[in-house]
């Protein structure tokens, strides 16, 4: 049985040989128009995009949609925007969330490419609100709207490390029968609003 130096020796002289890494730089996609193509991809996933010059307009088109006028119990926290009666900071357990209607929350961006939101999950006071709720409206400026998921996590390197989540349309599964449900597991109905 040969030795630990001889065993070590025979490995490196049969170590792979080094190889740089691969170019990335020109992986992705980019739209000539993002915002459309934001619209576009959102809207295949199951969700509806909204677009606003600012908070008060942003007000106005929530108020036209049925889910924002007949909600109940809601939770805002985008300042400015909808008129929250459920605090979350002043709920113990998340489980007293149940019986939401609405959640209006801020994203940090949004990407083209698929129709994410990017939700900084770490300034919730309970996570389960994105789940929990009937219907939620995310709330992003149109200047965060990234071209693609490349561009999204080169962005998010620069945020510190917390509790994130990519968020895409209502929630849906097919697992059954591969017949596609919405609101399995989740929001029944997801609209983003972009403002700007």
């Amino acid at each position: 049985m040969p030795g630990r130096e001889e065993l070590l020796a025979v490995l490196r002289r049969n170590a792979p040989r080094e190889t740089p890494p691969p170019d990335l730089s020109r992986l992705g996609v980019k739209y000539a128009d993002p915002l459309e193509q934001y619209a576009l991809s959102l809207k295949g996933v199951g969700g509806a995009c909204l677009r606003a010059a600012d908070l008060p307009a942003a007000e106005r088109a929530l108020a036209e949609l049925p889910a924002c006028r007949e909600a109940r119990r809601v939770v805002t926290l985008v300042p400015g925007l909808g008129q929250g009666n459920v605090d979350l900071a002043s709920l113990s357990r998340p489980h007293l969330l149940e019986g939401l209607d609405l959640a209006i929350l801020p994203g940090d961006l949004a990407v083209a490419e698929n129709g994410a939101v990017w939700v900084d999950a770490s300034r919730l006071h309970h996570r389960a609100v994105f789940v929990i709720t009937q219907h939620l409206v995310l709330v992003v400026n149109a200047v965060d709207v990234v071209h693609d998921m490349h561009e999204a996590y080169a962005r998010l390197q620069e945020q510190p490390i917390g509790y994130g989540l990519f968020i895409s349309g209502p929630s849906k599964t097919a697992d059954i029968e591969q017949a596609l449900v919405i609101g399995a597991q989740g929001a029944r109905s997801c609209t983003v609003v972009l403002v700007g």
